[in-house]
């Protein structure tokens, strides 16, 4: 089963990381809304006064709230560099560089090996090598 999760997990990562294309911006939003879902739904537990009774009583209307707040999880997961800005308002954003340098020389190059053990972390790399094969003689 953890198997299966971390297949699926790897899945939907790889999804994000083209979508926002591949770097420390994608790898923010994937982390911020991973942390704000969990964080949701352990709120949602929290708040239950037990598992029975979350089971039984809140179950629909967890799973409409839910959907909800992952909507608004989302737009907040897009602005996550203005968490880091406005957390400490020199430090948040020497932070956020500070991030960025770690990320460009030690960081992308493993996510990037292990989302992609195959070597094509986009499909645009993988058309323009179609395209740069089929103009060579």
């Amino acid at each position: 089963m953890l198997d299966k999760a971390e297949g699926w997990f790897r899945r939907w990562f790889a999804k994000v990381w083209k979508v926002r294309g591949g770097g420390f911006y994608a790898l923010g939003f994937a982390a911020t809304f991973v942390y704000l879902e969990v964080a949701t739904i352990a709120g949602e537990f929290i708040e239950s006064s037990s598992i029975a009774a979350f089971f039984t009583e809140q179950l629909v209307e967890f799973i409409f709230r839910f959907a909800v707040d992952s909507l608004i999880n989302t737009v907040y997961a897009f602005m996550w560099p203005v968490y880091w800005v406005q957390w400490q308002p020199p430090v948040g954003l020497i932070a956020l560089g500070a991030g960025y340098l770690v990320f460009a020389n030690f960081v992308k190059k493993p996510i990037t090996a292990w989302l992609f053990p195959d070597g094509q972390p986009t499909d645009n790399a993988k058309s323009e090598g179609e395209k740069s094969s089929k103009q060579s003689p």
